[in-house]
């Protein structure tokens, strides 16, 4: 008789634990995202494919690369203003290449200045892919496609199309942050299609941990750095360390592709903060909108405001998409609010050939610190005659930078 009643005891309790297993398991595949794997091998060794020998990788160069910005610091000043330009035609879209120096003309405040440094476009490129990976995200996704996929396939896949075709090796490097309530950087910089293929496998895998989307502290740490989530790709113990933000990389063609609604839940710092940044960084950044998937069929139905349970409201929505189509316009950079899956090889291929089309201008703003937004324009004269041709022509370039305050003020 004892011994049957321990015989229930005993099955009573791995049932008991087999119900908590079930339960709590998906949460830690879920948290899985933030964890880097604990292991006891030297950073930065890049794993080996199963099956394949070992790919070796060459490092992004320690000259163009510098130390991590001021977390808290909001200005990048340097001796050089930077202003990366794309000019294709009006009627088209023709990117124009093969233009010199003398064709073109930078203007700061309606006066135009010398045009210190010029680069032709045929500089590899070094870009930071952002991609929001929310449980906002795989909401909208999920009801955008009507359920017939995975919700997060809609920011997974224009970042996979992207690294797969568009990053060459040698020359180009790609690091990759993913953000919901913080910033996670995935990989650091790497031209290693092994490791590209690593992160899109472990966004495949894995599912988003927060509905939180703070856009704004997301694009401040990929630009300036910061100390942060460590590296989930190399297998470091610590669970933070410093990034180097984008602006660390020095004599090199450098932007940011951003795949994300907009939305921004709510960031340490705010939208005028974020856009002085995005300004002082000097880096054009492309974005694809995620959210007209969502909005496109069900925008009708959303209240004007957000709801009580935070469900985003129509405000918004268009809040969102302004602020990604000024982040774009003040940047140089270009904004594609993407509706249907079909529109993203054509929308890709219009940012790789931006991207490999940058011309580099750069003047010297001398000793100007007044604190103050100075307004930038630049102007192209095409065939040479010495008139601009401006009217026929788009010239995708920064509008602004900010000079810095005088000192001890």
């Amino acid at each position: 008789m004892k011994l049957s009643m321990l015989y229930r005891l005993v099955i009573a309790l791995l049932a008991a634990s087999a119900l908590l297993l079930g339960t709590f398991g998906h949460l830690s595949f879920a948290q899985s995202r933030r964890q880097p794997p604990s292991t006891n091998q030297k950073k930065n060794k890049r794993p080996a494919e199963t099956g394949q020998e070992e790919q070796k990788e060459e490092p992004l160069p320690r000259d163009i690369v510098g130390k991590p910005q001021d977390a808290e610091k909001l200005t990048v000043t340097t001796q050089l203003v930077n202003v990366d330009t794309v000019v294709y035609a009006k009627k088209g879209g023709r990117i124009i290449t093969g233009l010199k120096r003398d064709n073109f003309a930078l203007f700061v405040d309606g006066v135009k200045q010398p045009i210190t440094n010029f680069s032709t476009p045929e500089a590899p490129i070094t870009v930071v892919m952002v991609v929001e990976y929310s449980k906002w995200t795989e909401v909208f996704g999920l009801y955008g496609s009507s359920g017939f996929e995975p919700g997060t396939y809609e920011v997974i896949r224009p970042m996979a199309m992207f690294l797969s075709q568009f990053i060459k090796p040698p020359d180009d490097y790609v690091s990759v942050v993913a953000f919901d309530m913080r910033p996670t950087p995935l990989t650091d910089f790497t031209n290693d299609p092994g490791r590209i293929n690593q992160v899109i496998n472990l966004l495949l895998r894995n599912y988003p941990a927060f509905r939180e989307t703070n856009l704004f502290d997301a694009l401040k740490f990929t630009l300036v750095g910061g100390r942060g989530d460590a590296v989930v790709l190399e297998n470091s113990e610590a669970e933070r360390a410093d990034y180097n933000g984008l602006v660390s990389v020095q004599g090199r063609r450098r932007a940011v592709i951003l795949v994300a609604s907009g939305i921004d839940t709510f960031s340490k710092i705010n939208y005028g903060d974020a856009r002085k940044v995005l300004q002082n960084a000097g880096i054009p950044i492309y974005i694809i909108g995620t959210a007209n998937l969502f909005k496109k069929k069900y925008g009708d139905f959303l209240g004007a405001t957000d709801g009580l349970d935070g469900s985003p409201g129509r405000m918004t929505f268009l809040q969102a998409d302004n602020t990604l189509k000024t982040f774009a316009k003040e940047t140089g950079g270009a904004f594609y609010p993407v509706t249907f899956p079909g529109e993203l090889p054509q929308v890709l291929e219009s940012v790789n050939a931006m991207l490999r089309s940058q011309y580099s201008l750069a003047f010297n703003p001398g000793d100007v610190r007044d604190g103050k937004q100075h307004k930038i324009k630049v102007s192209v004269d095409v065939d040479g005659d010495g008139t601009f041709d401006d009217k026929d022509y788009v010239i995708q370039a920064r509008q602004v930078f900010n000079a810095p305050k005088p000192d001890g003020k």
